[in-house]
């Protein structure tokens, strides 16, 4: 057992035996050895359930969403990517600092679980770091009540050496021609099951009321055809624009495999281009690029 695993499992037993919080989400062990899935503590006896392992790939800032109406206290364990979706829900009024205790946690980066199941555990060393951790910027927690401190390793300084690589998907596809472009982006969409998981996932998905569930809108029917694929893809696209912290998240659950992070970033990349260097999730003092507008704009796309 690792160290920062059982510093997890004594503070967590610590602040529910105290009452100084009601919940506790972290990761405990799955049906199968490549997965550490989200779980939900109330009872300081179950507290050793709580893991900490290179598959603990969940992003818990969302699932504070299924509490935001309650009065209990929560605490919850966030790496980098956990704490931007934290300040990401707070910027958007879904959540209210002083319900949570944040409990931060330096990522040396998560693996993949997909390939782990292929590699099997034998291989277990050999299993890559995620896609999502390739270009991490922010392994370690940007806001957190209290920091856990262990050595992060080699595997951290790996990923963060990578990080000059964030846009390179995105620039391949900036190199396309506009049909190999097209090409590219119907033939990822056509597969879409329009399951909604990367909505589903997403902390900068926090409406009370999606666009995709009001059928009587008119906006988007629910066949699965190529343009209704498209119009789902860009109209969620353009919802997260400048709020999208990188997470990932929406791209892993993806069954399809759909690299929903290129169009994320294309976005992110342009946004940077036109408003200046921006990440979302790290200053609740800075508001997103889209997120704001000014009467006294001079409106130049119109001349």
């Amino acid at each position: 057992m690792s160290s920062l695993q059982e510093q997890m499992r004594t503070r967590a037993r610590e602040l529910l035996s105290q009452n100084k919080v009601q919940m506790v989400i972290g990761w405990e062990k799955g049906t199968f050895w490549y997965l550490s899935p989200p779980v939900f503590i109330t009872d300081p006896e179950d507290c050793n359930r709580l893991v900490w392992d290179e598959f603990c790939t969940n992003n818990l800032a969302k699932y504070l969403l299924d509490y935001k109406l309650g009065e209990e206290k929560i605490a919850l364990f966030v790496k980098g990517c956990d704490s931007r979706g934290i300040n990401r829900l707070l910027q958007d009024n879904q959540i209210q600092r002083e319900r949570v205790y944040l409990i931060g946690i330096n990522c040396p980066g998560v693996k993949d679980g997909r390939r782990a199941a292929v590699l099997g555990e034998a291989r277990r060393a050999e299993v890559p770091l995620a896609e999502k951790c390739l270009y991490c910027t922010h392994p370690e927690p940007v806001v957190y009540d209290e920091l856990l401190q262990e050595d992060r390793g080699a595997g951290a300084r790996e990923a963060a050496a990578t990080a000059e690589g964030r846009f390179a998907m995105v620039e391949k596809i900036e190199a396309m021609t506009p049909d190999e472009r097209y090409a590219f982006w119907t033939g990822a969409y056509d597969r879409c099951l329009r399951c909604y998981a990367c909505r589903n996932i997403c902390p900068a998905c926090n409406c009370r009321e999606c666009i995709f569930d009001r059928a009587q809108s008119g906006w988007c029917g629910k066949q699965m055809s190529r343009s209704e694929n498209q119009f789902f893809a860009i109209t969620r696209a353009m919802h997260v624009a400048g709020r999208c912290i990188e997470c990932g998240e929406c791209e892993r659950v993806c069954p399809e495999g759909i690299p929903i992070m290129a169009l994320n970033k294309k976005i992110i990349k342009d946004l940077n281009e036109l408003f200046g260097e921006y990440e979302a999730g790290l200053d609740l003092e800075v508001r997103p690029p889209l997120g704001q507008y000014n009467l006294n704009d001079p409106d130049e796309f119109n001349r």
